[in-house]
Formats: structure tokens, C-alpha cells, sequence
């Protein structure tokens, strides 16, 4: 019985027709020639005919070696097939946990947990998409990720929800503003009626704000930024006053750089929670980050 060709034998074979010579051949397939030529003489014994003619000119295709470098291209299209086949399944068998985040539970709480669930799953391909909390809503709801994370005070009709971590809204200035030397507290209403620098309509920081002044006269914002590092940044410039969470300005206020200022009577205290679209028990590898996590409060 002949023994199976080298599929570098066929390789170098089709790069003589390509190339126009062996030693062309011989580079385009990262051997040397000497190698290359030994390979070639090993495969024209095994078929038991001359498929590659040297002359002073340089090495070309016999009849025989023609025929035989086309099914040999037909052989070289059929593996790179099944590898590519073959990787497609390693892919499809390593699960796949698909993230969306809020921006601040994205920046300030998520690399924490992902990086915990990393020790004792890493086996687990993740994805961590990031957007602002109604929109995370969205995603999951419309099958765009296994497992979301908000900050907003609600969660859509139809998605489940556990409690992940609490989190407190403050009102900060720079430390040169007149706010941050104030002895008593604003009232709801002064802040209410005080331009802020504020974060886009959609974030869970906006919506836990709006809801906590929706019962007064509200001036229009100074600026609507996309992040809350952005709106961390104008407040640090002097643009004006804003509300952010505490996981974004902690490291701020330690070095004194911006003042938490009270408002009496106001409550910014929130939920961050995980959200998944039915069932109402959570299964594999998101039920398993959603589980560490809790366990971990």
C-alpha cells in the first residue's frame, strides 16, 4: 500500500507551478532548497514517477507533475477546510459568557469580579460591552448579552434582577468652589435649581437624579457628558457643580481635589444590580459570575 504524501511535498509541488522553480518554491514555504529538494525526490518515489524536471535553468512541472499538482491543490484546499473546520468547533465547545456594563460598574466594579471568576473559570471566553445603563437594558432584553449590570433605581418589566453592590450619589465641587466652604447643608431645592454638569439621558447616575428631584423647578443642565469621567473631569476644570458616584470620585476627595457637599434631605443612596432576561434562574457560566458575586457582598 503507498504511504500518505507529505502535505509539504504537495505544498512545494503546487509552488514549482506557482513559482516557476523550485528555489521560489522552496521560500515561499520556509525551507531550504536542499530540504526541499530531498522532499520532493521523496514524493516522486512514493508515486513512482518524475514530477519535477531540473535543468540549468531552473526546475519545472513534468505531465506527470502538472496532474499531479492540480489534485495536490484540491488536497491542500481540503485540509486548510478542516482546520478551519476544526478551529471553529475548539471555539463553539469553550463557552462564551457575553458582559454589558454601565460605565461605572464597568470601570470601577467589573475588572474586579471578572478577574476573581478568571481563577476559578478560565476556561470561560468573556466579551464585556459597555454602554449606559438603559441601554444595557436593552441589550439584554433583545438577546445581545447573557448578563447585564446597571446602576439605574429601575429594571425594565420582564428582565430578573438580584442586588450586586450599593453605591451612594454625592454632590462634589472642586475645592476652590464657594460650595465647598459652606457650614450648612443645600436644601433639595438649591440644588435643584442650580445648572449641573450631568451625564447623558439613558445613565442610571441621570435617571437616580431626575427621579430625586422630580418634584422641583430644575434649571437646565450646564453640560451633558457621555461618562462620569468626563463629568468628573469639567468639575475638576471649574465648569460647575455635579452628582456622581462615590466609586468615581473616592480617590478625588482622599486627596482633597474635590468636596462632597451635603443637601439635606436627600437620599442618593442606590442598588447595582444584575440583569437577565428569563428564566428566573440563572444557568452557566453567567449564574456562576452572578452567584460569586453575591457571595462576595
Amino acid at each position: 500500500m503507498t504511504s500518505w504524501p507529505d502535505l509539504t511535498a504537495l505544498e512545494l509541488l503546487v509552488g514549482v507551478d506557482d513559482h516557476g522553480g523550485l528555489g521560489a518554491a522552496a521560500r515561499a514555504a520556509g525551507l531550504a532548497q536542499p530540504n526541499a529538494t530531498r522532499m520532493l525526490r521523496r514524493l516522486e518515489r512514493q508515486l513512482g514517477t518524475e514530477l519535477v524536471r531540473r535543468g540549468r535553468t531552473g526546475s519545472v512541472l513534468t505531465p506527470a507533475g502538472t496532474i499531479v499538482a492540480h489534485w495536490a491543490r484540491e488536497v491542500l484546499a481540503d485540509t486548510e477546510r478542516l482546520l478551519d473546520a476544526a478551529a471553529a468547533l475548539r471555539s463553539e465547545l469553550r463557552p462564551e459568557l457575553v458582559v454589558a456594563a454601565s460605565m461605572t460598574i464597568a470601570e470601577h466594579l467589573v475588572p474586579r469580579w471578572l478577574g476573581a471568576f478568571r481563577l476559578v473559570r478560565n476556561d470561560v471566553q468573556i466579551q464585556l460591552r459597555v454602554h449606559n445603563s438603559m441601554r444595557v437594558c436593552d441589550l439584554v432584553a433583545e438577546g445581545g448579552c447573557d448578563l447585564g449590570f446597571v446602576e439605574g433605581p429601575t429594571v425594565p418589566d420582564g428582565l430578573h434582577s438580584v442586588p450586586v453592590a450599593r453605591d451612594r450619589l454625592v454632590v462634589v465641587v472642586p475645592a476652590g468652589h464657594p460650595w465647598a466652604r459652606r457650614r450648612r447643608p443645600l436644601t433639595v431645592a438649591e440644588l435643584a435649581a442650580t445648572p449641573l454638569v450631568v451625564r447623558e439621558e439613558g445613565s442610571g447616575t441621570r435617571r437616580t437624579l431626575d427621579l430625586a428631584l422630580q418634584e422641583y423647578d430644575r434649571a437646565a443642565p450646564l453640560l451633558e457628558l457621555g461618562s462620569g469621567a468626563a463629568v468628573r473631569t469639567s468639575v475638576l476644570g471649574g465648569t460647575g457643580p455635579a452628582v456622581l458616584s462615590t466609586l468615581a470620585v473616592s480617590e478625588y476627595l482622599d486627596s482633597g481635589r474635590l468636596v462632597v457637599v451635603e443637601v439635606d434631605g436627600l437620599d442618593l443612596r442606590r442598588v447595582l444590580r444584575a440583569v437577565w432576561r428569563p428564566p428566573r434562574t440563572l444557568a452557566g457560566p453567567a449564574g456562576e459570575l452572578v452567584r460569586m458575586i453575591t457571595r462576595g457582598r
